[in-house]
């Protein structure tokens, strides 16, 4: 019975972790969007709580507040005395100008979660921010190892990892490189239960430390490690735009500018998290980005990217500390005059950096600032200064960041080594034990197996009693399982062929009434031609003409039905063959586009192509694979235009600035065993009861005789069946349509 209690509390344990784990790590603005689908005001309280929970301290969190609070003053579900004090700090933080009130009421706040025992991680991390902005290192310093000691001794480990990854952050602004890989690996031992996203942050915090350090091979090593786990693809926000940068950084410092510039590109190309925070991370990342330019030796480019990023630094007022790492504006500027041989506006930006650094106390770029400083003087004969910038830099590299420097490896990874020695000798022990307890019972499982095998011969008529019966039972099984197959086989038959039949009718009918009309003016114009005016038999010859190409439209309606499906049978039969699915999709995107524009000349789109050029070959039937491209590609075109309609007809005056684009994307993700196609427009969009039925047979929302239904249900069997791939579609009502085309590579 032990055994048995033992596994019931582990499965109890895994699914705590398990729930905690899904807590941390759900999505945002997939929470976000679900919101409003909540139908009770419970459960709304609930999506609320968890979303500030994951993002307190953010633009929404004013109105989430107010939502939560209105929700519990009718349910009371929550004590919301620390939700109310969180209000108040948000106002005070966001007004600007108090942000000494403001750190004083978010430290009650945690106060009073900390009173009900409730996981805080996020709020602990972004509490970093005031002190930054207080220039309070001290006190930051001190706050964090008070709450740390309080969480350790509770076991609150969410809170213990916050505190970790903030003292990371004070430590490395320091220049203290040890302790700052102390911290940041004791929170990615503890994140990686339950926030695999944080977790990868922090290798790459450790990565981007070692790489500071002069450890290059231990830099690569974390990096690597964060690199190859799939939650890397998850970091969105600021951690994303931090990760890319210390990743641009790397690869600047290993002379690798080109995938420097990649990785600051992807930063640019962010479109998550509130309008601030956009702005933030694009000046990070103009910086960024000019000083990679600098070293490409492109100044021109790189003087235009400084010009805005400084335009947004005036606006924005960015501290030189923040979450992205360091903003380095001015030592970019100085490095771009010292390109530009200005030597006087060069200076200038070197000594407001090295200020800058030293009223933030972020020692980590003092001796950076004062190496440059003293180089400066000295390229331009100029002793007296570089000899004065000498001294303060031998003043600040103590014989302790000497011995550091020597070794270049954590504390802590020697603590963890040994953590893991006791652990290995603890299970020899425990498996001796075991052995032990093993031996003992052997014995009495020998004794036990004699009077086994006497209850199992006792049992052996009645089983084969119960085996012939079973026999029966299956038999008969089978045969009712033959029959349900075989009625469900005629029941889509049935289907089938009455989808067939209800799409031939239309056009059918229409011919059967046309060519009855016809005849009846032919009979007419019989009957009736004696003294019949000439203007009349050539007005029913114009019917009859009309009547004709009617009849020659819906047969041709019933021609492209019946040739829709035999495609569709045929479909998946060809041979795969290496073939290069940039020039595919490139090539479907202009035949649809070439198509369109034949039958609607005053139709106009902006056609975006982004095509992986590490894509390679992909082994496709081309023709196949062209038919599905071409046909998605269509359709995307084919919604802009009813959108660009649509917003025309609604206009009451003046031009409409809706711009139709659809987008042909390929990409291979790193270290995926697939290639993904997709294409995207900007459309009408889909609701969702359309959505659910658009790889039916039959199906389309276009008006009748535009379309026969069996365009996307055709490409779905070619992706899935013939390549063995998937065919998935994001949509949104009023918004537009995205298609996902995933293959095997």
């Amino acid at each position: 019975m032990r055994w048995i209690f033992t596994a019931l509390i582990f499965w109890v344990m895994c699914g705590s972790v398990a729930a905690r784990q899904s807590y941390w790590e759900v999505d945002y603005d997939s929470l976000t969007r679900a919101l409003p689908q909540q139908t009770s005001d419970t459960a709304r309280l609930r999506v609320v709580q968890h979303l500030l929970d994951l993002h307190p301290t953010n633009v929404q969190a004013l109105p989430l507040l107010d939502q939560l609070l209105r929700l519990n003053q009718q349910l009371q579900l929550l004590d919301a005395t620390p939700y109310r004090h969180l209000r108040n700090g948000l106002v005070l933080w966001q007004q600007g100008g108090a942000d000494a009130a403001a750190l004083d009421t978010m430290k009650v706040v945690v106060t009073e979660f900390d009173r009900l025992g409730r996981p805080i991680p996020w709020l602990l991390i972004d509490l970093v921010t005031l002190y930054n902005r207080l220039n309070r290192p001290d006190a930051r310093k001190r706050y964090y190892e008070e709450k740390l000691a309080y969480y350790r001794l509770r076991g609150a480990t969410e809170n213990v990892a916050a505190c970790y990854v903030s003292q990371g952050g004070y430590y490395r602004r320091m220049g203290d490189y040890n302790r700052t890989l102390n911290s940041a690996l004791r929170a990615a031992d503890l994140v990686r239960a339950y926030d695999r996203p944080l977790y990868v942050r922090e290798l790459l915090v450790a990565g981007a430390v070692y790489a500071d350090w002069g450890n290059r091979a231990k830099a690569v090593q974390y990096l690597g490690q964060a690199l190859r786990l799939p939650a890397f693809r998850r970091i969105q926000g600021m951690e994303r735009v931090f990760t890319f940068l210390a990743l641009s950084r790397l690869y600047a410092e290993g002379d690798h500018p080109t995938t420097a510039l990649r990785m600051v590109d992807s930063v640019l190309a962010t479109r998550g998290g509130d309008a601030a925070e956009r702005k933030l991370s694009r000046a990070y990342a103009l910086v960024q980005k000019g000083r990679v330019l600098l070293q490409m030796q492109r100044v021109g480019p790189a003087g235009e990217l400084l010009k805005r990023a400084q335009q947004l630094d005036d606006s924005l007022h960015i501290p030189m500390s923040g979450k992205p790492g360091e903003f380095e504006l001015d030592a970019a500027w100085a490095r771009y005059y010292t390109a530009r041989h200005d030597d006087a506006r060069a200076e200038s930006h070197w000594l407001q950096a090295y200020h800058k650094a030293t009223a933030a106390r972020i020692e980590r770029l003092r001796p950076e600032y004062l190496k440059q400083l003293i180089a400066f003087y000295d390229d331009r004969n100029r002793p007296a200064e570089a000899q004065r910038y000498s001294r303060a830099y031998i003043a600040l590299t103590d014989t302790l960041n000497a011995a550091q420097n020597t070794f270049h490896v954590a504390q802590y990874e020697s603590e963890r080594t040994e953590q893991a020695q006791n652990a290995q000798i603890a299970s020899l022990q425990q498996a001796q034990a075991v052995q032990a307890v093993r031996l003992r019972l052997g014995q009495w499982l020998l004794l036990g197996a004699l009077v086994t095998v006497l209850l199992v011969s006792g049992l052996g008529l009645f089983i084969y009693r119960q085996l012939q019966v079973n026999r029966r039972t299956l038999a008969q099984l089978r045969q009712t399982q033959s029959q349900l197959v075989q009625a469900e086989k005629m029941a889509f038959l049935g289907e089938l062929t009455a989808g067939i039949a209800h799409e031939l009718q239309n056009p059918l009918t229409f011919m059967k009434n046309f060519a009855e009309v016809s005849t009846d003016l032919v009979e007419g114009m019989n009957g009736e031609s004696n003294g019949q005016a000439p203007a009349l038999e050539t007005e029913i010859l114009a019917g009859l003409k009309q009547n004709l190409q009617q009849i020659s439209q819906h047969g041709q309606r019933a021609s492209s039905i019946i040739k829709d499906m035999l495609e569709h049978s045929r479909s998946g039969t060809g041979q795969c063959v290496p073939s290069d699915l940039n020039a595919l999709a490139a090539d479907s995107l202009s035949l649809a586009y070439q198509g369109l524009r034949a039958t609607d000349k005053d139709f106009y789109a902006t056609l975006s192509k982004e095509l992986d050029p590490r894509l390679g070959l992909v082994a496709l039937v081309t023709q196949d694979m062209g038919r599905v491209l071409l046909n998605l590609c269509t359709n995307a075109l084919h919604a802009v235009r009813q959108r660009q309609r649509d917003l025309a007809r609604q206009a009451t005056g003046g031009p409409v600035s809706y711009q139709p684009t659809v987008t042909v994307r390929t990409r291979r993700p790193t270290g995926s065993p697939v290639v993904e196609i997709l294409i995207s427009d900007n459309g009408t969009g889909m609701p969702p009861q359309v959505r659910e039925k658009i790889f039916q047979p039959f199906f389309t929302t276009k008006p009748p005789g535009e379309g026969t239904g069996l365009g996307l249900s055709l490409s779905y069997d070619i992706v899935t069946k013939g390549h063995g791939g998937t065919l998935t579609v994001e949509t949104r009502e009023g918004e537009g349509t995205e298609f996902l085309i995933t293959l095997p590579a």
